[in-house]
C-alpha cells in the first residue's frame, strides 16, 4: 500500500470515527453532501476536506491528525512547498492554496497502524484560518526557514515559523503554535479546543 493510501486511509478512519462524533457533532455542524468531482476539485485547488453547515452558515474545513506519539507537540502544521516534485506546478503545496475557513487538528490515541483501536482525541483544535490568514498577510505570523525546531515569539507580538522537511524529501511544511495563537491574539483563533490549552 502506497504511503499516500496508507494516510488517507487513516485520515478518513479518524474523521468518521473520532472528529464527526467528537467534535463536529456536539458543535452541531452538519456535513454537506457533495458532489464527489466537485469534492475532489475542492480538496485539490482549495484545500478543503469537508463542507459542514450550522444553521444559515457554511464552513468549509481542512482536516490533519496525527498519532499518538505527537501528543507533545503543542502546534499544528500546513505543508509549504513540494520542491521536489518534477511538475513545476505542484512546488506550491497547501499554504499557497488553501481556502478553508477551518482547519481542524488532531492527536488521537493510538499509534497510526493501531487507529482502529482509537477511541479518543489527546488533542484537538479547530483554528480559525481567516483570522490567520490575516496575521500571515500582515506579517503578524511569518515564515523563516531559520534551522530552527519550534515557533517563537518575536518582538512581543510576532510568531516566526520555522520551515521543516520531510525526512523523505517530499515536501516542507511549517507549523504554527496554536497557545502562542491564544496567547497574542485571543480566543477568536480557535473555535473549539482540547489538550492544547
Amino acid at each position: 500500500m502506497s504511503k499516500y493510501i496508507s494516510d488517507r486511509a487513516f485520515t478518513d478512519y479518524v474523521h468518521l470515527n473520532l472528529a464527526h462524533p467528537i467534535i463536529y457533532r456536539p458543535l452541531e455542524w452538519t456535513k454537506v453532501q457533495l458532489r464527489e468531482d466537485y469534492a475532489k476539485y475542492i480538496d485539490m485547488m482549495d484545500g478543503i476536506d469537508y463542507v459542514y453547515r450550522k444553521e444559515d452558515l457554511i464552513l468549509s474545513v481542512q482536516e490533519r491528525f496525527r498519532e499518538k506519539t505527537y501528543e507533545d507537540y503543542s502546534d499544528f502544521t500546513i505543508r509549504y512547498r513540494r520542491d521536489g516534485n518534477n511538475v513545476e506546478d505542484r512546488n506550491e503545496s497547501e499554504y499557497y492554496k488553501m481556502k478553508a475557513h477551518y482547519f481542524t487538528y488532531g492527536i488521537i490515541d493510538s499509534s497510526k497502524n493501531e487507529v482502529n483501536k482509537s477511541s479518543r482525541f489527546i488533542k484537538y483544535a479547530i483554528i480559525n484560518l481567516k483570522k490567520v490568514y490575516e496575521k500571515l498577510d500582515s506579517k503578524a505570523i511569518f515564515i523563516s526557514d531559520n534551522k530552527e525546531n519550534r515557533c517563537k515569539i518575536i518582538d512581543g507580538n510576532r510568531i516566526e515559523c520555522p520551515v521543516k522537511y520531510n525526512i523523505d524529501g517530499s515536501s516542507s511544511f511549517f507549523p504554527i503554535d496554536i497557545s502562542y495563537l491564544v496567547k497574542l491574539w485571543g480566543e477568536e483563533m480557535i473555535i473549539a479546543q482540547k489538550g492544547f490549552l
